[in-house]
This record gives structure tokens, sequence and C-alpha cells, in this order.
């Protein structure tokens, strides 16, 4: 099992280039499932979890190759239409199949999503909207049944915002018989990126980054043809928090600020320094930080994969720094190791205090999820000594290559292979 040892306290400085979304692939390549023939796809990181969504296609029937920048899915031989525990485990992105298999083929048997382990995420608001669309859903021994002759349009509105829920039941509905109008939907850019892609697959979609999504079903759609996705918003937010941490001086190449405007507001709070140039978003960390509270809340708000990062930033701030998550219940799991590195954070419920110390220490740390995972390496870039990250397979579903981009500007960092 892969680890990371981090020698902090080296001041970073060159450009970084953002790959593309994970969160924004996942789902695309989800909806090719929607069309038969042969979908090319751009800028798909090359990430465990989107190798887990590759294999998953090809489990269905889907061919499924990647050639240097190209993703090319092949879905005209999809006869199978089980997404089977072993693979659905490791990523509750899986539950995405759900939806455009009951679309296209009428039917789907998909195991209950894992993934994080950050809280409970249930999937009942996917399920609800199905039924609402005329699905007939059954669970059965951990598996979702769904069956349909055709989708029908609905009216669906979400109790609570769900981002795969907006996507999925999008992808449904742009099959449906009828007019879908999705209310409380999540007005994330990876949902827009979806709808934009549809949209070229000949959907007929409105409203995609608002509240309410209204959606024409049509008879058939086409194959995807030469998308590109959008660059991933936490890693260009986590790059920023590594240069703020460090006092370091990084442009961001392929980064979309205003993806992160909640991001970049508090940051400069902190003291970071923002400037757009010609080559990308530089960012200028401080001498020293300046504690800031921050609040999660779905986007256009703080968000809940940004928090962990922030709150290793605060753990060096000067001051202290309330930090509340509203997201997840179960999202505060790598302050056991932030403390184990020297850091001064209080947890009552969904709120830590943050008092900022003069400087973290180095100390053998144990990732437990993705964001988690993001917050050591921030905190070990900064910290005195020598930081050895264990489980960093967290790390490797989300960062493409973020060992080696970080030691392009100038980090002291090494990958171990037992």
């Amino acid at each position: 099992m892969d680890r990371l040892v981090i020698r902090g306290g080296r001041r970073l400085k060159g450009e970084v280039q953002i790959s593309g979304a994970k969160n924004a692939a996942l789902p695309i390549m989800a909806s090719t499932i929607l069309s038969q023939g042969k979908h090319n796809i751009k800028d798909v990181p090359h990430l465990r979890d989107v190798m887990t969504m590759g294999k998953l296609l090809a489990n269905l029937g889907a061919g499924f190759h990647i050639h240097n920048n190209e993703t090319i899915i092949d879905c005209d031989r999809i006869k199978n239409f089980e997404a089977p525990y072993d693979l659905v485990k490791t990523m509750r992105a899986s539950v995405l199949v759900l939806c455009p298999l009951v679309a296209r083929f009428g039917r789907a048997k998909v195991s209950l999503p894992g993934g994080c382990a950050i809280g409970a995420r249930p999937i009942n608001l996917h399920l609800m909207g199905l039924e609402k669309m005329g699905a007939k859903i059954q669970l059965e021994s951990g598996y979702v049944i769904a069956k349909a002759t055709r989708l029908k349009g609905a009216s669906i509105y979400f109790d609570t915002i769900t981002v795969t829920g907006t996507e999925n039941l999008m992808m449904a509905a742009v099959l449906a018989k009828g007019t879908t109008i999705l209310e409380n939907a999540a007005r994330e850019p990876e949902v827009v990126d979806l709808a934009n892609c549809l949209i070229k697959m000949g959907a007929r979609i409105n409203g995609a980054g608002s509240s309410v999504i209204e959606i024409e079903g049509v008879d058939e759609l086409k194959p995807i043809a030469n998308y590109s996705i959008i660059p991933d918003r936490i890693e260009s937010g986590t790059f920023m928090a590594v240069a703020g941490i460090t006092g370091g001086d990084l442009v961001l190449k392929n980064c979309i600020p205003e993806h992160l405007d909640a991001v970049i507001m508090k940051l400069k709070d902190a003291g970071v320094v923002f400037k757009e140039t010609k080559k990308g978003l530089r960012v200028i960390g401080p001498e020293k930080l300046i504690a800031r509270d921050a609040k999660t809340i779905p986007y256009p708000g703080f968000p809940t994969d940004m928090q962990a990062q922030f709150m290793a930033m605060m753990t060096v701030a000067k001051g202290t720094s309330i930090i509340k998550e509203t997201v997840f219940e179960n999202r505060f799991m790598h302050v056991a190791e932030l403390k184990r590195m020297g850091a001064d954070i209080n947890i009552e419920g969904g709120t830590a205090t943050v008092k900022g110390v003069e400087r973290l220490k180095g100390a053998p740390v144990m990732a437990t999820d993705l964001r988690a995972s993001a917050s050591l390496v921030v905190a070990a870039l900064c910290a005195k000594g020598e930081t050895i990250i264990h489980r960093i397979y967290h790390l490797d579903r989300g960062y493409e290559r973020m060992d080696e981009k970080l030691r392009q500007i100038g980090a002291d960092i090494e990958r171990l292979t037992s």
C-alpha cells in the first residue's frame, strides 16, 4: 500500500496544471449509456474513480479505452444491466448508472453505493424521483431493482439538495416522455457541465445552474463528440490552500475562478492574494495567515469538499477560527490526524474550534477519506520535519498525480510503495 513522505517547510513556487474535474467526468461517463455509438470525451482525469467507472461500464458491455487525452466509450453492445457490489462498493458515484440504464433499456439492477466514509448519503431521493416518473422499484439483498416500459415526465421536488440525485434524474428525464421539472436542484458547475454535454447529445434542458431545471424528453440522443470536461475546482482550491499555508507563489493554469468565488473570498480574508494573469490565476500566500470562520453549505456557498483543506490552513493562522460542517455529519475525521501534528482543535457536534499554533510538526498520519487525505498533505507541506501519510489510495481517487505536481513546484515529497 502506497504512502507519501513529505518534509515540510519549503516555500512552493511555480505553475500547476489543473486536471479535469472528477465530479464532472463520472456523471458524463455514465451518460454515455443513454446513446449507442462511440463517445469521445476529453480531459477526463486519470484517477482511481475514473478507472472504477470504466470497469463498471465495461462490465455492462461497453467498450472503454483511454488514449492520451481522449476517453472513448462504445455503448453499442450493452447487454448487462447490473452494477455489481464488488465495483459499486468502492465508489458512490457508481449509482449514476441507475437512471441511464432505466431510461434507455427499461431496467437496472444496481448495488447500493459505497465510497468515502464521511456520513450517510442515502439515494432515497433518486428512487423517489424514478418512481414519480413511472418506474417500479424494489430493494432486494442490497440491490436496487428498477423497471419501466418508458419513463414519463414528472414534477420532482428535492427535500434536500443532492448533486448526484439531480444528475441521475436529469439523465432519466432526457429520454422520458413529456416534460420533467426538478425543483431545489443542485447548482454545482459539475451539474451544469453534465447538462451542457447532454444538450450537445441532443437533449433539451433549461435552467441548469439554477434551482429549477426543466427537461423536455426526446426519443433518442446521439453520441458525445469531443466534449471537454471542466477543470477541477476542488483541485484548484486545494492548491490555493497549498500556496496559502506555505507562503507560496503559484500560478494555477486551466482554473475557472468563478467556480470558486466563496473559497477565494474566504482565502482573501485570511490574507491570501489573488491575481489574474495571462498564464492563469496567481495565488500568493502571506507570511502569516489570519484566522477566519467558515460554514459549509451547498454551491454557490463554501464547499464541504474544501472544509478539511481550509481547516489545515487555520491550524497555523493567527487567532481562532470556527468551522461549521452542515453538509455531512461525519466529516471531521481528519481532526485526530491533524492533532497528531500539533494542531489545537476542539470538536463539538458539527463545529470545530481551531486555535492557530506557531507551527505544525511532522508525524505519521493516516488518510481516512479523499479530502481528509488532501488536508494532511496541505498540513505536511508547512510542518517541521517529516510526515508520513498512510492509505493514500484515498488521495489517488480524486487527485491526478498530486505528488508529481507538488514536486514540480518545489515540495520535498516522495511516494513509497510497500
